[in-house]
C-alpha cells in the first residue's frame, strides 16, 4: 500500500491491481469496483441493513478479540467504528448498489472497508494503511459473504419488526377497537356481491378489521421466529473454516444481547445457509397481511365514496384536496397509498420467492435480492399502517342518518321474514317491492302474512344487526 502524490486521494493495491481512492472516502478499493461495476439502480443499502451488517462485525470483533484471534487494540478500535456508525455516522460512506454481485459479497466489502479505515483513524493510522488494520484480516476474521449476508437478513429482519411493523399494527389494532366502540349502535345495511344484504353494526366492521390485523400479527409473530436462529460462524461453506472452536456459539449470544432477541445458533450451518425458507415464510405472512390490507382500504374507499353519488356512509378525514381541476374535492388519498404499497409488497414476495430457489450447491447467491425486498417490505408496510392509523382511520366519522336509511330500504330485511312467511313467499314480497316501490311492510300487512305486532318484533333492525353471542356448552348433550 503506497501513498499517492496527490494529496486529495490514497492508492489502494488488491488482487486485480492499483486504484486510486479519494482520501476522505472510508470505503476502499473493493467498494470502489463495485459502484463502477453496478451503476444499476441508485438505490443504496437500507439504514437497517446497514444496522445489522454493523452490528455482526461489532460482535465478531468483540468475540474474536476476547478469545485471542485479532489484537485487542484493534478489536476495540473496530468496536468503537461500529458503534460510531450504528450512532448514524459515516452514512454515506454504504455505496453500493442493491443490485449487485452474487451473495452480497460487494455490500459485505464495504461494510469491512469503511469500519477498517475508521478504526485505523482511531488507532492515529492513516486511512488505507490496511497492515495495521485489514478489512479482510481483522474486521472479516473467520467470516464469509455466506453466512454473514443470510445473518445480516436475519437480524435485519428482526429489527425492521421490532422497530416498525409490530408498533404499527398494534396502534392501528386499538384504533379500530376505538371506532368499533364508537361506531356500535350504527345500522347500515351489509353487502355481498356488491348487492344489498342484511344490516349490520358498523363498529363490528371495524372489530372485525381489528381481529384481522391481529391474526395477521400473530401469523407474523410465529413466521419470525425462524429469524432467530443464526448460521454465523459456517464461514465459507458451512464448515465453519478458519474460526475458532468457541466463536460460534460466543458469537451468537453477543448479538443477542446487542439487540436483545433470544438468538440460537443453528444445528446445521450449511442447512441455515443455504435454505432461504426463513425468509420466504416471513414474506409470505406479510404478503398475507398486504391482501387483507387492500381489502380494507377498498372498504374505505368504497364506505366514503361519494358525497352526493355515491355510498357516504362514512367520512374519511381529509388531508389534502383532491383535484387539480374541480375545487372542494377530497379523495381518500391514504387509502389509495395503502393498497399501491401492498401491491407493491406482493410484488416483492414474488420476487423473493425466485430468488430464493436460485441457489446453487453451498449458496444461493441471490441474497442481496431478498435482504432488500425483505427488509424493504417490513418497513414500508410499518409506515403505512402507522400513517393510516394516524391520518385516516382515528379521524373516521360515520354518517348515522344515511346507514339507517341504506339499512331501512334494503330488499335484504326480507331475509328475517323466511322463517316467519316462507322463502317463497319472503321472494314473491321482495320482487313485489322492487317493482311497486312499496315498502316491505307494507306489502307483508297487505297480504295479511303477519301482524302489524308481529312485523315490528322481526323488522327490529338492531335486533336483527346484533352478532349471536358464541355459546360453549360444557359436556356432551343427552
Amino acid at each position: 500500500m503506497t501513498q499517492s502524490m496527490n494529496l486529495d486521494v490514497r492508492i489502494e493495491r488488491d488482487s486485480m491491481g492499483d486504484r486510486s481512492i479519494l482520501s476522505s472516502a472510508y470505503y476502499g478499493i473493493q467498494t470502489l469496483r463495485a459502484t463502477e461495476n453496478f451503476p444499476i439502480s441508485g438505490i443504496k443499502p437500507l439504514p437497517t441493513y446497514v444496522d445489522a451488517c454493523t452490528i455482526i462485525k461489532k460482535a465478531t470483533a468483540i468475540v474474536n478479540g476476547e478469545l485471542g484471534c485479532i489484537p485487542q487494540d484493534i478489536s476495540q478500535a473496530i468496536v468503537q467504528a461500529a458503534d460510531e456508525v450504528l450512532a448514524g455516522k459515516l452514512r454515506d460512506q454504504f455505496v453500493v448498489d442493491v443490485y449487485q454481485a452474487g451473495a452480497g459479497t460487494s455490500h459485505h466489502m464495504n461494510v469491512n472497508e469503511v469500519l477498517a479505515n475508521r478504526a485505523l483513524e482511531i488507532l492515529g493510522e492513516e486511512k488505507g494503511n490496511y497492515k495495521r488494520v485489514s478489512p479482510n484480516d481483522h474486521v472479516n476474521y473467520g467470516q464469509s459473504t455466506n453466512d454473514v449476508i443470510p445473518t445480516a437478513i436475519r437480524i435485519g429482519g428482526l429489527l425492521a419488526l421490532s422497530k416498525t411493523l409490530h408498533p404499527a399494527l398494534e396502534n392501528a389494532i386499538a384504533a379500530l377497537e376505538d371506532k368499533a366502540q364508537e361506531f356500535q349502535d350504527v345500522v347500515r345495511s351489509g353487502r355481498t356481491h356488491m348487492q344489498d344484504a342484511v344490516p349490520v353494526r358498523l363498529g363490528e366492521n371495524f372489530r372485525a378489521w381489528a381481529h384481522i390485523l391481529t391474526e395477521h400479527q400473530n401469523r407474523i409473530y410465529t413466521a419470525s421466529t425462524d429469524l432467530m436462529i443464526l448460521g454465523l460462524g459456517g464461514s465459507a461453506a458451512g464448515t465453519g473454516l478458519n474460526t475458532h472452536p468457541q466463536y460460534r456459539a460466543y458469537v451468537v449470544q453477543t448479538i443477542s444481547e446487542i439487540i436483545n432477541f433470544p438468538l440460537e445458533p443453528a444445528p446445521h450451518l450449511m442447512a441455515a445457509m443455504q435454505s432461504m425458507a426463513p425468509f420466504v415464510n416471513v414474506s409470505g405472512a406479510l404478503r398475507n397481511l398486504a391482501q387483507d390490507l387492500i381489502k380494507i382500504s377498498h372498504d374505505l374507499r368504497l364506505m366514503d365514496s361519494g358525497p352526493k353519488t355515491g355510498l357516504k356512509e362514512i367520512q374519511l378525514p381529509p388531508v389534502q384536496p383532491g383535484s387539480s381541476i374541480m375545487p372542494g374535492k377530497y379523495n381518500p388519498v391514504m387509502a389509495e397509498m395503502t393498497s399501491m404499497v401492498c401491491f407493491q409488497v406482493m410484488g416483492y414476495d414474488h420476487a423473493i420467492a425466485l430468488a430464493a430457489q436460485a441457489g446453487q450447491l453451498e449458496l444461493n447467491v441471490m441474497m442481496p435480492l431478498i435482504a432488500y425486498n425483505l427488509i424493504h417490505s417490513i418497513e414500508i408496510l410499518g409506515n403505512t399502517i402507522a400513517v393510516l392509523t394516524e391520518r385516516c382511520i382515528q379521524g373516521i366519522t360515520a354518517n348515522q342518518e344515511r346507514c339507517l336509511a341504506y339499512a331501512e330500504g334494503s330488499l335484504a330485511l326480507v331475509t328475517a321474514l323466511n322463517p316467519h312467511i316462507g322463502y317463497l313467499n319472503a321472494a314473491a314480497v321482495a320482487k313485489e317491492s322492487l317493482e311497486t316501490g312499496q315498502s316491505l311492510r307494507q306489502i307483508v300487512l297487505e297480504r295479511g302474512l303477519m301482524s302489524e305486532e308481529e312485523l315490528a318484533n322481526v323488522l327490529n333492525l338492531e335486533q336483527m344487526s346484533a352478532i349471536v353471542p358464541l355459546t360453549v356448552q360444557d359436556g356432551k348433550s343427552e
